[in-house]
């Protein structure tokens, strides 16, 4: 169902938006979860590694489906908050055409250029056939990967969260049940993991299509509505180019990372998969609701109603600073059992690199989380250099400092710098919207 953003209690609307979002996101991780945990136990601590090490270059694609997902939400949460349903109907069109040539792109370069970037990255040998042979079938599934981002963000756009619950819940316990069946029934390894999220994502990709199609059909407009817009796809591209930008770079920077630390090991290697797994549950946890935050904004601010903007930044914050207390304590107290779910007889160094990883980073989440809210605003109300801005500060900082760091420090640097860069970048984030909140204040102050 739809739901308007503009009315009703902000904290209410946008926990009620929210809390969906994040159910999908909890999800959508298990696909990532899933194929850790068959790797890891019933294909050994090289397969474990190898879809860890892949994981980082497949982030670059799904950083550019994300960037669809933000700039055609971003763009129909205003058109339907101003209740222009003909140009919300455009854009969406807009976007699936123009999904789909970018998709036909990166799909010949990534098969072109997938073995150099695995090269790249420093991947050892004994990893590397595993590691390839993953991506290569991930690429494959890349139209379904896009499509369904896309779609998730044109119902978040219309208020609807809970849609793209339901089919990304049908769609991971099956990912899960397939990821036992072909690795540890048929002994497929790496292959089998991604076979399975391959057929899963796209019978939800597939089903989530029809749907919002159906969905569109059911919104009234008076006479014939244009399949493709040139100047909507420049408001589009507006928001998803720096989105694309921003995420692919954060992309880039993390695969500079797993550079560095592939040069410490397999066993480093598969201790990090298994952490960062458990990280970005967090952190994609928290876009997510930020992502929420982007869409109350947006259709806020289609509407004219500024106030509500300030009034979501504050209940988007005391939601992700919830969410982060019980994650917390988790992490911080079940270390070592959270990294062996996903090794079987896990050895010392992977064992400890884990640990050690979740017990730096895990205190800054609230740091983040602030940033990540104050991000959702920026991008709902289209200030994009601020939030390229304050992202880009991250990652370069992140870079640098766990190269130089690593130098006296070894691996136990690189996990040191993820705080360093996120609490300059939240800094920077947080001066940007609430400059941005008080002179829409002034602005609201002055009119009345």
């Amino acid at each position: 169902m739809n739901k308007d953003l503009t009315a009703g209690k902000p904290s209410s609307v946008l926990r009620s938006f929210c809390l969906p979002l994040f159910a999908s996101v909890i999800f959508q991780q298990l696909y990532t979860l899933a194929d850790s945990f068959a790797a890891g136990k019933f294909a050994g601590e090289d397969a474990l590694a190898a879809v860890g090490n892949s994981y980082e270059i497949t982030l670059i694609f799904i950083a550019i489906a994300f960037g669809c997902n933000i700039g055609c939400s971003v763009i129909v949460s205003q058109l339907f908050g101003a209740k222009a349903y003909a140009d919300m109907k455009t854009a969406v069109y807009t976007t699936f055409s123009s999904a789909a040539v970018l998709c036909a792109v990166l799909m010949a370069g990534g098969f072109l250029s997938s073995r150099a970037l695995l090269g790249l990255i420093q991947t050892p040998e004994n990893i590397m056939a595993d590691s390839l042979l993953y991506l290569r079938i991930y690429i494959l599934g890349l139209p379904f990967v896009f499509y369904y981002n896309i779609v998730t963000g044109i119902f978040s756009a219309l208020g609807d969260s809970k849609t793209p619950f339901y089919f990304l819940a049908a769609s991971s316990i099956a990912n899960i049940a397939m990821d036992i069946l072909f690795v540890a029934a048929y002994h497929m390894g790496v292959a089998g993991v991604a076979w399975a999220t391959f057929i899963c994502q796209g019978v939800s990709c597939v089903l989530a299509v029809a749907a919002v199609i159906g969905r569109l059909r059911g919104i009234g407009t008076a006479g014939r509505v244009p399949r493709f817009s040139r100047r909507i796809l420049r408001r589009i591209a507006a928001v998803a180019i720096p989105s694309m930008l921003q995420q692919s770079f954060v992309s880039v920077g993390n695969i500079i990372i797993q550079g560095m630390i592939n040069s410490f090991g397999s066993g480093t290697i598969a201790g990090y998969s298994a952490a960062v797994k458990l990280n970005n549950l967090v952190i994609t946890s928290l876009t997510t609701l930020a992502n929420g935050v982007s869409n109350f904004s947006a259709q806020n601010l289609g509407a004219g109603k500024f106030d509500r903007i300030r009034d979501g930044f504050r209940a988007g914050l005391r939601l992700v600073w919830t969410l982060c207390i019980p994650v917390a304590v988790l992490y911080l107290t079940c270390a070592r059992q959270l990294v062996s779910f996903f090794l079987d007889q896990p050895s010392d160094t992977a064992l400890d690199t884990g640990m050690l990883f979740l017990h730096i980073v895990t205190p800054f989440y609230f740091v983040v989380a602030a940033k990540l809210v104050a991000d959702g605003v920026l991008r709902g109300t289209g200030l994009m250099g601020q939030f390229m801005a304050a992202t880009f500060t991250d990652l370069t900082l992140r870079v640098l400092l766990a190269w130089v760091f690593s130098r006296e420090m070894g691996s136990k640097g690189i996990w040191t710098a993820w705080p360093v860069g996120w609490t300059i970048a939240t800094v920077l984030s947080l001066i940007f919207c609430l400059r941005y909140l008080k002179r829409v204040q002034n602005a609201g102050s002055e009119a009345s």
